[in-house]
């Protein structure tokens, strides 16, 4: 009998033992998170602390000729990447100002423009913002619709003054014609002093994009590339077997940058970069604003062009991820399925509002096999 008594006791204790270890894991892991958390927080703080006192280097210098230091050691010299801001004029949008005002964060928003033909997908990216617990956004109501909509749903939301240019396009207009607006609207945002986050909707939040954002380039925009090459940029070797020695030639390529989702400071450039993009659409219809957003930024000066001088910045593919690295990577990889997006961005796929709910099982609801059943492209 003592022997099973002992036995017993020796159980429980172990028992006991082993619930003391998973709790105190569980706490572990939660402490752990809530470190990170706050890490990333402060890394971001502090590269913003940096672009500001390097502006302020930067302005001190502007309108002189020559340097302010001389160059240092071998491999120790770097430019300056971040252009001062804007002077704020409040007088080109006092309604918007006031706004902003209430809701931008840091003189940070996150801004996404929409219609009535796309409410239902609208009302699945504002309640995914809620979730994570973001409160500098703004939705940009194009018709009655959707602005009463928003209000009703206690979403911050901005009605343009009336303009026939852009309102008959608002209501009625494609993806593409009320993507293209968003190069006139945002110009504004920018006057008034705001960096803005231009977000389309068909992109799902998983976590606070500002607390990994680098802000030290006029653009900072997620990428259609699909891995490290195609995202940031490879020497691609062009063969012409008639130049016999000469056959191969080295060309640089990248991916381009997704005017559905990007980062943009109230500098000169950005703004330079608006009015360029804008003025373009407006004298060809038939361009599509992502091609033309690509040109503008990378096409360098050459006779009878003066190219764009704004710096840029290519989001992390893994944090900033568009659905074609989700689908034909991420999902098949036991290791990158462990990552936690910032934002997924549904940008390959037509099938949006399926497969925008599947990644929110995967993601939020733990559901490890909800992206199983799509194919890598669409069908």
């Amino acid at each position: 009998q003592l022997r099973a008594d002992c036995g017993q006791y020796l159980k429980c204790s172990s028992d006991m033992k082993a619930d003391s270890v998973t709790c105190e894991t569980s706490e572990e892991v939660t402490n752990l998170q809530s470190q990170l958390a706050s890490l990333e927080r402060k890394n971001a703080d502090f590269r913003k602390q940096i672009n500001e006192l390097s502006m302020k280097l930067q302005m001190a210098g502007q309108g002189k000729n020559q340097a302010l230091y001389s160059a240092g050691p071998f491999g120790t010299v770097k430019a300056l990447r971040t252009n001062p801001t804007v002077m704020p004029d409040e007088s080109t949008n006092p309604r918007l100002a006031k706004i902003l005002q209430q809701v931008a964060v840091k003189k940070e928003i996150i801004v996404a423009v929409a219609n009535s033909n796309v409410k239902q997908t609208l009302e699945m990216w504002f309640t995914n913002i809620k979730r994570v617990g973001i409160t500098n956004y703004l939705v940009v109501a194009l018709d009655d619709s959707i602005e009463n909509f928003c209000k009703s749903k206690d979403v911050p939301v901005y009605r343009r003054d009336p303009d026939e240019g852009i309102d008959s396009i608002g209501k009625t207009g494609g993806n593409h014609a009320v993507s293209a607006l968003k190069f006139r609207i945002l110009r504004e945002f920018l006057q008034l002093g705001y960096s803005v986050l231009l977000s389309d909707i068909d992109i799902m939040f998983f976590q606070n994009p500002f607390d990994h954002l680098y802000g030290d380039s006029d653009i900072e925009s997620m990428s259609d590339g699909h891995d490290n090459m195609t995202a940031y940029g490879f020497n691609d070797v062009f063969d012409e077997p008639s130049m016999g020695w000469a056959r191969y030639a080295h060309t640089m390529r990248i991916w381009v940058f997704n005017s559905g989702f990007f980062f943009i400071r109230p500098t000169i450039p950005s703004i330079e970069l608006l009015d360029r993009v804008a003025g373009r659409l407006s004298r060809e219809p038939k361009s599509w604003d992502q091609a033309v957003f690509n040109e503008e930024l990378f096409f360098p000066s050459h006779p009878g062009y003066e190219g764009l001088h704004a710096s840029k910045r290519t989001m992390d593919i893994y944090l900033f991820m568009n659905s074609k690295v989700l689908f034909k990577t991420v999902r098949k990889s036991a290791q990158l399925r462990k990552l936690k997006p910032v934002i997924v961005h549904l940008n390959y796929h037509p099938d949006k509002e399926a497969r925008m709910k599947a990644v929110i099982e995967f993601y939020v609801n733990g559901k490890q096999n909800a992206l199983d059943h799509f194919p890598d492209g669409s069908e």
